[in-house]
């Protein structure tokens, strides 16, 4: 099972950027697909972005045109460029790995979680 180690997160004013990393332990990394999802103050865990074998990505609407996600299967690490920023975007951000696309964006089915890194933007 791979393991996941998220990196990156911080304090951000509105309007910038960051950039979470990703990195996974592991031979098989490349067979899994990435998601990275978010909780913030007293909500739920929910989907951010997931991207696929082929590189292939899907996005929750709230982020479409600011957050990218990319993934560098030669370093086992997967990435998410937050852009714009904005101060409901302030969450513990977590990185995740499926190895069906199918399951990427439910919660409670995929295969590994990372630990988590808090990204807080300020107005």
């Amino acid at each position: 099972q791979v393991q996941l180690v998220e990196s990156g997160g911080g304090l951000v004013q509105a309007g910038g950027s960051l950039r979470l990393s990703c990195a996974a332990s592991g031979r098989t990394f490349s067979s899994y697909a990435m998601a990275w999802f978010r909780q913030g103050p007293g909500k739920e865990r929910e989907f951010v972005a997931a991207i696929n074998w082929s590189d292939g990505t899907y996005y929750v609407d709230s982020v479409k045109g600011r957050f990218t996600i990319s993934r560098d299967n030669a370093k086992n690490t997967v990435y998410l460029q937050m852009n714009n920023l904005k101060p409901e975007d302030t969450a513990v951000y977590y990185c995740a790995a499926a190895l069906s696309w199918a399951r990427v964006t439910r919660t409670n089915a995929l295969d590994a979680w990372g630990q988590g890194t808090l990204v807080t933007v300020s107005s």
